[in-house]
This record gives structure tokens, C-alpha cells and sequence, in this order.
């Protein structure tokens, strides 16, 4: 069987480093993320993971090394800028407005990444293209029947499907999803589970979670990180049977809980 042809990868990062002070949190990463895929990033404690999403999405800036996104070079761009291009982010606290209600929130974040010259342009457009964002993000995070209830009066579970719902509602085509199971139980977990692949259908992701059933469960390909480096990268199966990654990460004794 033939190989198909290798897609040009959405995210791309070359030799990509952040050091703070004489900490080195990421050392020389070279990764590519492949289109329509999710793509776990897993490691014990201190490996780097966050302060990688961290680097992807602008919130910092790097040491040295590229970041491309769909070719273009995003390396030294803020997080604004990078949101601007299509790259959505969600946080491991919860970023959502408490007081206002999951139709509010969402509006605001489809209100966000307006071109600001174009705010001031056809409002009533722009007010109709901003409310039918927010409608459908609602719905792509499965709230709808939520609508209309504050924030602050929902579960848990529920806020981070509408952090989720808020990145939706930026239109992007690659997700940033920074332990979205985080302080959950089973079925809140379950739910989020369903809607992270309900999202890859549509969606690039990129995924840092600390629950090993989960991340197997929904990844397509996962990225072992130790001490700010990359281990290894390979499918599921591949990660699993791996020894690097068994003497590194799974097979300590809590390694399943530690990330």
C-alpha cells in the first residue's frame, strides 16, 4: 500500500526554546502537528507541556526557535495576533464572565476576534455575524439548552464546555486545550471526552491532560515530554509499548496521575 502524501502540517514549531533564567522549560522542540488530528502532549510534572501551549498560543514569547502556522510565521506574534489567525486557547483555571449568561460569554469571544477596523463598520452585520458565532458555538459545545443561564448557576463541567464554547465562537481552526478535564468527575469528565471528539471531526487539536485514559481515549498521535524535551512521538499503541516512555513517565508507580 502507498503512503498517501504527507500534508503540509497546520503548526509547525523548529528547534523551539524558552528559558527563564538558568531554567530551561523548553529545549529545542521540534514537532509537527498534523491537520484534522488530535495531538496529545503528556509528561510528568515540570516536563515543559504548559509553557509549550504557552509558546504556541503567544502568551509568551520564545527564547529562540519558529513557531509556522498553516506556512506562515507566527513566532513573535502576541496572543491577540495569534488568535486573529485562528488559533483558540483554553486555560487550566476556568476564563469565563460568571454574571453573564453562556449566550453573553460566548458573544463576547465571537465579538473578540473582530478585525478592530471593522467594529466600527456595518454594525448591524457585524452585530447579526457576531450573534449567529456565538449561537453556533453554543451548540458545537453541546450547551444550547443553557443559553440563557448565567454562568455563576452552572456545574462545573458545564463552565468548561462554554471556556470551550468561547473559544469556538473565534471560528478557529486549531484548538489549544490545556487540561480541559481538570478537577472533574467521571461524568463530567465522559462529557468533555465527547466533545473534544465531536470537535476533531472539524477541528486540528492539540491537548494537554493529565487523565492517561482519557488522552488515549481521544488522541490520534501523542508527544512524550521530559525535562522540557521531547522523548518520543508516535500513535497510542506506539507511546504505550514504548520503553523510553514506560522508564521515563508510565511506568512509575503514580505516573498515571502526574503530568
Amino acid at each position: 500500500m502507498t503512503d498517501p502524501i504527507p500534508q503540509t502540517p497546520i503548526l509547525q514549531t523548529q528547534a523551539l526554546t524558552k528559558a527563564f533564567g538558568a531554567l530551561v522549560a523548553v529545549s529545542n522542540v521540534s514537532l509537527d502537528f498534523a491537520e484534522g488530528r488530535v495531538h496529545a502532549i503528556i509528561g510528568p510534572n515540570g516536563a515543559g507541556k504548559t509553557t509549550l501551549i504557552n509558546l504556541l498560543s503567544g502568551d509568551l514569547l520564545p527564547t529562540q526557535g519558529t513557531i509556522a502556522y498553516r506556512g506562515e510565521d507566527i513566532t513573535h506574534l502576541p496572543s491577540n495576533a495569534v488568535s486573529q489567525m485562528g488559533i483558540g486557547r483554553s486555560y487550566q483555571k476556568t476564563n469565563i464572565f460568571p454574571d453573564f449568561t453562556c449566550l453573553q460569554n460566548c458573544w463576547l469571544g465571537a465579538q473578540s476576534r473582530l478585525n478592530t477596523s471593522m467594529k466600527f463598520l456595518r454594525p448591524a452585520r457585524t452585530y447579526r455575524r457576531v450573534m449567529e458565532r456565538a449561537e453556533r458555538a453554543i451548540e458545537q459545545c453541546g450547551l444550547t439548552h443553557r443559553r440563557d443561564t448565567r454562568a455563576a448557576a452552572m456545574s462545573y463541567g458545564e463552565q468548561r464546555q462554554l471556556e470551550i464554547g468561547m473559544m469556538l465562537a473565534t471560528e478557529p481552526g486549531l484548538l489549544l486545550l490545556d487540561e480541559p478535564l481538570a478537577g472533574m468527575g467521571p461524568d463530567e469528565s465522559g462529557q468533555v471526552i465527547d466533545l473534544i471528539k465531536r470537535l476533531s471531526q472539524h477541528h486540528t487539536v492539540i491537548l494537554i491532560e493529565h487523565d492517561m485514559d482519557a488522552v488515549f481515549a481521544v488522541a490520534d498521535l501523542l508527544t512524550v515530554m521530559v525535562n522540557g524535551e521531547v522523548l518520543e512521538t508516535g500513535t497510542p499503541d506506539q507511546i504505550r509499548a514504548s520503553q523510553a516512555v514506560q522508564d521515563a513517565y508510565l511506568g512509575t508507580e503514580d505516573g498515571g496521575h502526574h503530568g
